[in-house]
Order: C-alpha cells, then structure tokens, then sequence
C-alpha cells in the first residue's frame, strides 16, 4: 500500500509543480504584456506647434513667410496676402476668426502649425485646437508688448502645460522695444504662475512681414531658419503609445460636397487605415458603430489622402456624417473615451427673433421661425463657445456668446446667406457666488494721446472701472483697467468721440466678481420716425438742429424706425418724409439749396453697441435698421405712463 500511496503523492506534487511554472509564466507574460501596453514612444518626425498672440501681432503674416520658405509655393505662384485668412469677414476686419491646420516639411520632420485666433471672442477657437500641440509660438510685438489678448492665449497654454517659444515681432520698428518687451513678457509669466520649465522659454527675435529671424537682436539674418531649429529643437514631439487601442479626439470640423463631413483631431494613441470599423463614442454618452471613409494627412495647405495614419499625426478623417466636436472615435473593439475638450461659458447673451416690421420679407430668403432655428443650432456644431436656448415664444431664440464681436460676426454671416432677422441689446450673464450677485469683469487696456487722459479716466470712473496700471510712453498714456462687461457695451463708442478718434482699446474676460452697481445708459434721447415713406431733404433740413440724423434724403423708413440721434435726453417722434408744398406764390429764398450734414454712419457693432433695452436691430441681406420695440407712438407713451398709474 506504501507504493501506490508514495506514488500518487509525487504525482500530485509534480502536477503541483506544473501549475505553478505554468502560473507563473502567464503572470510574467501579463506582466510583460503590461510594461508592453505602458511604453511610450516619441515619434521624432513630427512636431504640433500653436501660433498664439494678441489681435495684429502678425501670426498670419509669419504664416505666409513660413509657406513661402519652405517650399509650399512655387517662385512665380502669385499669393495673396494672409493667405490662411479664407473667410470674407477675416479679410474684411484683417483678423483671424477661425482657427486652422497646415504642415510644412522642414529638415525632413514634418510641422503640423494651427493658425489661431487672437480676439478673445473667439478664445473657443484656441481652447479646442491647443489640445492638438505640444507647444506654441507666443507672438508679442516688440513695441506694444504683451496686451489683453496675450495674457488671455498664454494662460490657456501654460495650463495644458504647452513648451512655449517667445517671439518677439517687428523688430524693424524704429520704435520698438524688444529688451523692455522680454522683461514685460517673463513678468506675465511669472504672474500667470508659470512652472519652471515654462520660465526657461526660448527667445526668438524677428520680422514677419520682412521675413527673418534671429536669437539674438544684435545678429544679422535672412530668412526664418533660427524660428524653424528652434521649433524642432524646443518643442518636444508627440508622444503617444501605438500598440495601445486607437483613439481620436475630434477638435474641428469642415465640410464637402462630396465626402459630406469631415472631422479632424490628433491621433492620441494606435493607428488608423482608410475603410476601417471604429467606435463612435458622443460627448452624451451614447456609442455607435461605423465606418471611416477616407483619412486625409495635412500636406501645405491642402490635404492628402493617406491609407494608414498614426499615433501623434493630425488628420482629417470622413465618413461619419453626423461627427460633433468633442466626440472621440475609438478602436470598435477596445472603446475608451478621451477628455471632453472644457471651454469657458459665454458672458453675453442676446434675443435673436423673427422679423416683424412693415419691411419684414422684403430683402431676405429665409424668413421664418423654422429657418432661424436651423441655421442656429447648426451653427452649434462648429462653433463651440455659442449657447442657444428656445424661449416661451417660438418666434424668440436666446443666443449666448464670448462677446460683442462673437455674436456680431455669427450676424453678419447670415445676413449674407440671405436670413432676416432682429435683434436685442446685449446682456451679460450673471451667476450667483456665495449666495451674492456677481457679474462678469473685463481685463482693459487704453492707449490714448496724453492730452486725453483725463477724459478716459473720468469716462472709465463712471462706468464703475478701476485703474490697474498707467504708462507714459512716446506721448502716449497706456492705461491697465479692471471693468465690469457691462461698462464695455457703448463705450467704444463714446471712447472715439471723446478722444477725437485717437484712442485704441483691448479687453479680455477676467474674472467674475460681485455685482459692482448701476452704469449710466445712453445720455442722449433717439429721433424716431412718425410716419411711412421715403425721406425728403426739405423735412430734414428742418430737424438739423434736433440732432444728428442717421438716415440720408431717398432712404425708406416706417413708423417707429430710429433715424437719428436727439440733441437731448428724450426721445422725439419726428416726420422725416414732410415735403415742401407746392405753392404759386413767390419766395425770396425759393431758389436756395438745401444743405446738408452727412449722417452717421453706423457699423454693425456700432449699431450694437448704442441700442437700449426698448429697441431692436433689424437685420437683412441689404442692411440693417434702428427700431423701437413698440412702433406706434401711442402705444410707447402708453407703455410710459402705465406704471405711473399703477402707483
């Protein structure tokens, strides 16, 4: 019995011995799996890098020097200036609107350059597209130095902890400063509690519109070669994981009538074939599966398509019609979600409405509520910073925005695709913080003519504002204030009269503190027009003394229509298209001409700007218009009186 017995207990310790070299050869191949899985690798042939700066700073025209030098464009190819400003508007107010992609080959290492805005309206264009860099190229002028704007960029990419290169433009002005600029620049960073590494920034001298660069201002050169060795010698490659599962953030969206919608991110981890199965994960939780169509690789300024793409690259992708920002496509086997993309909530919001007035469906080929409503939520697709909200009226959208100029431009684009519409004065946002009212502030920056400052601080103290800093330079006075977001709406306008047009104004979103008290509205009263018709010259040589007209002899106008500014507080219901009546009697003054001022000629910001809480804009394809809400007179004198009774 002894035998069997010792004989099946070796055989038990032997199979004991079996599963535990087996147990412990998959522990250290999952162990090895797993050091495998967390490998990250730098892909050294790529470089991501954002061009941040304030409005005018010249990130566009270093574009253009960029492409130029390296190749993109053939010698006797004709360019047109800022040629990364596509839209009408970006030419029009010299200003990038929208953030976008291009690449370029330098020393066989391809750089992926997002061309950024630098109005602070359209800091959700910045927001999305950092997250698809490494580093950035902070553009400071070398004679304005950091301003609004620049404080606003720089604060986002310190905080996706971008490696940052200092370049200092327009070294060629025989006013600049670029030694007091690098000083006021490290003090930003240094204020924006910028880490270590992040205080060891490269400097870069140059001049974007002569098309050179340099480490040092002292040195001699010709071309941006020091900018571009200092891009791959600074900014660190992406890095990423590509046996990890595929996984992409999609951060912008453009279109084609052939391919329908197209979404482009960076690839954060795995890799990517033309016609391949991924997972479609939206910002709401919900998961589809569907299919790539083609994948297109950023080559210059156009796009071509590859078979395969990789883990670091920034491409475009097509085949998922419906893709929104902030979605993530993801291996269909293995789906893991990326970060939502964080943006900051609008501080000024408005009434887009359908048009009412006796002109309304005259000029426009959408005129309806259905149409607004479309063209507003469509517009949420790309435009990340916009909020828009039904009301209780079906004929009424609130549409919410990052300011005057962000919402101005979302007007303008569908006056000219042909919508009608009206309009309210803007309106901040507030919040509640410890149980208190609390508003948003603004970060402003004035630069006047010495002779000017008392006029800019007595306007600026009225409107609730407090002095930061003052510095006198070259004549000029360049003021630093703290002013609610309320303050701003009007002041532009008032800053120009009373500066006689000399006066340059910036701000940026600073912070949200308690309700700071009442701001004076418009001081002067509006001219409104009583009746229907055509305005004649003989009715408003009559009104030259009521005020300054807005409206020109021929212009159409109805009752209620805003047509010019009264001299005094109240408002003036007038007869602008009063002709002089024939007669046969004789005159001495029959023969006189009538002489008249020009009107004033208002903008759409402007126009904006100026209206009050009983008055609207009215928007069309060929114009727009000043209105009462209340076009009757009776009815605004009605309206008047009624609380009086009540009491």
């Amino acid at each position: 019995m002894a035998c069997p017995q010792r004989k099946l207990l070796k055989n038990a310790v032997f199979r004991i011995l079996i599963f535990t070299l087996i147990k412990c050869c998959k522990g250290q191949a999952f162990s090895q799996s797993k050091k495998r899985k967390k490998v990250i690798v730098e892909i050294e042939n790529i470089r991501n890098i954002a061009i941040i700066a304030h409005v005018d700073h010249g990130k566009t025209t270093l574009v253009d020097q960029m492409l130029k030098q390296t190749g993109v464009f053939r010698s006797n190819q004709q360019v047109v200036e800022r040629v990364m400003d596509s839209q009408d508007q970006e030419r029009e107010r010299g200003i990038t609107i929208v953030a976008k992609n291009f690449s370029i080959q330098y020393k066989g290492i391809k750089l992926n350059i997002i061309d950024t805005p630098g109005h602070t309206d359209f800091g959700g264009e910045v927001e999305r597209t950092l997250k698809m860099a490494e580093g950035v190229l902070l553009l400071v002028d070398a004679y304005e130095g950091p301003m609004p704007q620049t404080r606003y960029v720089l604060q986002k990419a310190l905080g996706y902890h971008l490696k940052p290169i200092v370049v200092i433009n327009k070294i060629d002005r025989p006013d600049g400063r670029p030694k007091d600029v690098l000083d006021e620049i490290f003090d930003l960073f240094v204020d924006l509690n910028a880490d270590d590494k992040q205080l060891d920034f490269t400097v870069v001298y140059a001049s974007a519109r002569d098309g050179y660069a340099k480490l040092e201002v002292e040195q001699k050169s010709n071309d941006l070669a020091p900018l571009l060795d200092a891009i791959i010698k600074h900014i660190p490659p992406p890095t990423a994981n590509p046996d990890e599962p595929f996984q992409m953030l999609v951060q912008a969206l453009d279109y084609n009538d052939y391919v329908g919608r197209i979404g482009i991110g960076k690839i954060a981890n795995g890799s990517i074939n033309s016609g391949s199965n991924v997972a479609w994960l939206k910002m709401d939780g919900e998961k589809r599966n569907e299919r790539i169509g083609k994948i297109y690789s950023f080559s210059g300024l156009e796009r071509e398509s590859v078979q395969e793409a990789t883990a670091g690259d920034i491409v475009a992708v097509t085949g998922i019609e419906n893709v929104e920002i902030g979605d993530t496509l993801a291996d269909a086997n293995n789906p893991k979600p990326l970060p939502i993309i964080s943006i900051d909530e609008p501080t000024l919001s408005m009434l887009f409405s359908v048009n009412n007035s006796p002109f309304a469906g005259k000029d426009g080929k959408y005129v309806t509520s259905r149409n607004l409503r479309e063209r507003l939520y469509r517009e949420l697709r790309s435009n990340v910073s916009l909020k828009v909200h039904d009301t209780n009226s079906s004929e009424s959208f609130h549409v919410a925005g990052r300011g005057l100029l962000h919402l101005s431009v979302l007007i303008e684009n569908m006056r000219r695709e042909g919508y009608e519409l009206q309009v309210s004065k803007p309106k901040v946002i507030y919040k509640e913080i410890n149980g208190k009212k609390a508003e948003p502030v603004e970060f402003l920056v004035i630069d006047v003519p010495k002779e000017f400052d008392g006029q800019v601080i007595s306007l600026l103290g009225l409107r609730k504002g407090e002095m930061l800093n003052m510095r006198e330079s070259n004549g000029r006075i360049n003021f630093e204030f703290k002013l609610p977001s309320r303050g701003l709406v009007g002041l532009r306008l008032r800053l120009l009269s009373s500066t006689q047009g000399t006066a340059i104004m910036y701000h940026n979103f600073y912070e949200y503190e308690y309700f700071k008290g009442d701001i004076p509205h418009r001081s002067q009263g509006v001219i409104v027009s009583m009746s229907n018709g055509d305005v004649m010259a003989y009715a408003l040589d009559g009104l030259r003394d009521r005020g300054v007209m807005f409206a020109k002899p021929g212009d159409k106008v109805y009752e209620g229509m805003i047509v010019g500014e009264h001299c005094e507080q109240n408002d003036i219901a007038v007869n602008v298209c009063r002709a002089k009546k024939a007669t046969n009697m004789r005159s001495a003054t029959a023969d006189k001409g009538i002489k008249l001022s020009p009107p004033r000629d208002l903008t759409l910001e402007m126009a904006l700007e100026y209206i009050e809480d009983d008055e609207l804009i009215e928007i069309t394809p060929k114009t727009f218009r000043l209105r009462k809400k209340l076009l009757r007179e009776h009815d605004r004198k009605r309206q008047r009186t009624t609380p009086q009774v009540l009491k």
